[in-house]
């Protein structure tokens, strides 16, 4: 259905749009991920390039989506009231930062972790815009809710530290204190997502349709990364400490991008429309 009263998956942000918060926030995670680690060097150097790709892909996705894409500059114009300016004005400071970041690492100069440390402030800043975007979109129940810019910065973080535990067999810089950030992680994204599930309960269709990833995000997202992460943590062998913790990455994941791309092109049904008086002609309402 595309009009009537009866409310309609919103149209005008597909899977390019949804590129844009999965991949996006996937790397903002993991920039954040990278500077709590305490990684130094090549490693570091490396995931924070990395999550700046990501960020990148993200943002070339919705520009491919834009009806004038030579007209992309003028997102920087409105910073007022606008957090699609904001979130385009903080991916250039985190480009600076990042690029910056990954210099010193890479030729081990001082001011290394520091400057990481602002690239991890302004990745956040970055995915919290993304939250915010969906939150401004008054009409859409699913994306208006107050849990929802907690809920996409959870799931962020949670898909970086993912992306992190994936990659450890070659950086090498996991750790079981990086196991517990992981499943500290997990649980706030588990949290978070109860919250948003609360919030929306009352709207039947978007509930409905975000559901099955939901339920992927809680049992395969959450509580088998938790038990994988929890045997990683107490063994001894290293290859099975790396083949644990990367599964658990990847199902972290694989089911926070898979949720990110159902909010946006499943379960944002819009408000719709009622007609709470019907007209007679001839008769005041």
């Amino acid at each position: 259905m595309s009009y009537g009263p009866t409310p309609w998956v919103q149209r005008h942000w597909d899977l390019r749009a949804a590129a844009n918060f999965a991949a996006g926030g996937a790397g903002s995670g993991l920039i954040v991920v990278a500077a709590l680690s305490g990684a130094r060097d090549a490693p570091a150097a490396v995931a924070l390039l990395a999550g700046l790709a990501l960020v990148a892909v993200g943002l070339f996705a919705v520009w491919l989506e834009i009806g004038r894409p030579l007209r992309a500059l003028n997102v920087f114009f409105n910073p007022r009231t606008s957090w699609m300016s904001r979130e385009a004005i903080a991916a250039v400071v985190l480009g600076v930062f990042v690029l910056r970041a990954a210099w010193l690492h890479a030729t081990d100069s001082p001011g290394a972790v520091a400057t990481g440390a602002a690239a991890a402030l302004a990745a956040l800043v970055f995915v919290g815009c993304q939250g915010m975007i969906l939150r401004a979109a008054k009409g859409i129940p699913a994306w208006r809710s107050s849990a929802t810019p907690w809920l996409i910065v959870a799931t962020s973080l949670a898909e970086g530290a993912g992306l992190w535990w994936i990659a450890a067999a070659a950086h090498a810089q996991g750790t079981r204190t990086g196991l517990a950030l992981f499943g500290a992680l997990l649980c706030v994204r588990l949290f978070a997502w109860l919250a948003w599930r609360r919030s929306i309960a009352r709207n039947a269709r978007a509930s409905a349709a975000m559901a099955p990833a939901g339920t992927a995000l809680s049992v395969l997202g959450t509580a088998l990364p938790l038990v994988l992460a929890g045997v990683a943590a107490i063994s001894t062998s290293p290859a099975v400490v790396l083949g644990l913790a990367g599964t658990a990455g990847a199902l972290a994941f694989g089911t926070g991008i898979a949720f990110k791309i159902a909010l946006v092109v499943r379960g944002a049904f819009n408000q719709g429309f009622a007609i709470p008086h019907m007209p007679v002609r001839g008769k005041r309402a």
